[in-house]
């Protein structure tokens, strides 16, 4: 071989180590690239890269079917109508008392007893008394039958001449003073009968008793303490306890003076206590006071329990709703709803838009029945969810959203 041809073998030094360089930095901007694009891909879908898309909200709430045909809303409190403090006539200390707060009493059962001896003892004061106006009474009419006898027989013994007119005339006033004496005496019995029945009456108010069956609310004094029908002085309780009938409760609200006119005896009313958010009771408006509150410019309505509950009472804080029609049992009862306007239908899915954040999700949901502007949501989201109201045809899974309160 040739020096020519052993020179054409030389390895070109420069040109092996320049072409892969070359290549390597070609490489290194497709790469770049092709990353790009997937990052821009992956942010577009994202909605990362997409325009916000302005919306408006809703929640999906908890409602009950009776809202949908409510006519009025007002608020108010529980009042029993049948309601006593039980006080004594008389002043006296307490030495028996036989409830307690939440007590449950019946009609004439014994509450308290109060400090009776000197009641007592007037009561038998006068029955002694009783006992001696009998006793006279029963002499008087002796000496009225005695008086009797001798007028009579000198009644004869005159006609005959035989006594003088004296005598005669002396039988006669002892027969009449028999005879008041009779009088007096009788008086005297009934006098000491009321005497005593009044000592009777006097031991009775010593005694407080249940007017009706009740609930005690409030004990207001105790054994050892004075009670008085004033209770004006210091250490002196008035009332003993206080008693409420639980059947009476009813919710009085006041109305304003330009709706009283939607409001009709025997209404179906729906009763919502805040003491128990979670449940509804059945109502129906029963009294229309006949008078308004010139100061509010309102009307007080009372509105009574359909269905009695132990938990309600007393003093508690309500809303009524005032219907337009008696609700079904299945309208008493709870459920998830949203505004239909959140809910899209395609291919008999329906689908809400909700909201975390500034991003919207579509989410799929089993709806149920409507009522009104609200339909029932039996699958898919809660209560206290943020939807989308009719969301456009710019909203995509994953949108970014914006309000008006942004």
């Amino acid at each position: 071989m040739s020096g020519e041809d052993l020179s054409k073998l030389k390895i070109n030094k420069s040109a092996v180590f320049s072409a892969p360089a070359k290549n390597r930095k070609k490489l290194v901007y497709i790469a770049a690239a092709a990353a790009l694009v997937i990052i821009a891909s992956f942010l577009f879908m994202s909605g990362l890269l997409s325009p916000s898309v302005k919306v408006q909200l809703a929640s999906v709430s908890e409602i009950y079917p009776s809202q949908t045909f409510s006519l009025l809303n007002a608020s108010g409190y529980v009042v029993a109508q049948r309601k006593s403090a039980l006080a004594s006539k008389i002043t006296g200390r307490i030495i028996e008392l036989n409830v307690a707060e939440g007590s449950k009493v019946k009609k004439g059962e014994i509450i308290a007893r109060l400090e009776s001896n000197d009641v007592m003892a007037s009561r038998d004061q006068a029955s002694a008394n009783l006992g001696v106006a009998r006793y006279n009474l029963d002499k008087a009419k002796a000496d009225l039958q005695d008086a009797t006898l001798a007028l009579n027989r000198n009644s004869e013994l005159i006609k005959k001449g035989y006594i003088a007119r004296a005598e005669y005339d002396t039988s006669e006033a002892h027969y009449k003073s028999a005879n008041a004496a009779v009088e007096a005496a009788t008086s005297s019995i009934k006098a000491s009968s009321a005497a005593l029945r009044g000592a009777a009456v006097a031991i009775d108010y010593t005694v407080l008793r249940a007017p009706f069956d009740a609930v005690v609310l409030t004990k207001n004094a105790d054994i050892g303490d004075i009670v008085t029908p004033i209770g004006a002085t210091v250490n002196v309780q008035s009332a003993v306890v206080t008693i409420a009938d639980m059947n009476s409760l009813m919710v009085e609200v006041d109305v304003s003076e330009a709706n009283i006119g939607k409001i009709k005896i025997g209404q179906p009313c729906d009763i919502q206590l805040d003491a128990l958010p979670d449940k509804r009771f059945r109502g129906m408006a029963k009294i229309i006071v006949p008078t308004a509150d010139r100061s509010k410019a309102t009307v007080m309505v009372k509105v009574r329990f359909v269905d009695t509950d132990p938990r309600v009472l007393p003093e508690m804080s309500a809303k009524v709703a005032f219907l337009s029609r008696e609700p079904g049992a299945d309208e008493m009862k709870a459920f998830i709803a949203v505004n239909k306007s959140a809910v899209i239908l395609s291919n008999n899915t329906a689908r809400v838009f909700i909201v975390k954040g500034d991003v919207a999700t579509a989410v799929t949901v089993k709806t149920g029945r409507q009522f009104g502007d609200m339909v029932e949501i039996l699958d898919g989201v809660k209560a206290g969810d943020k939807v989308v109201l009719k969301p456009s045809e710019d909203l995509h899974n994953g949108s970014r959203i914006k309000t008006d309160e942004k």
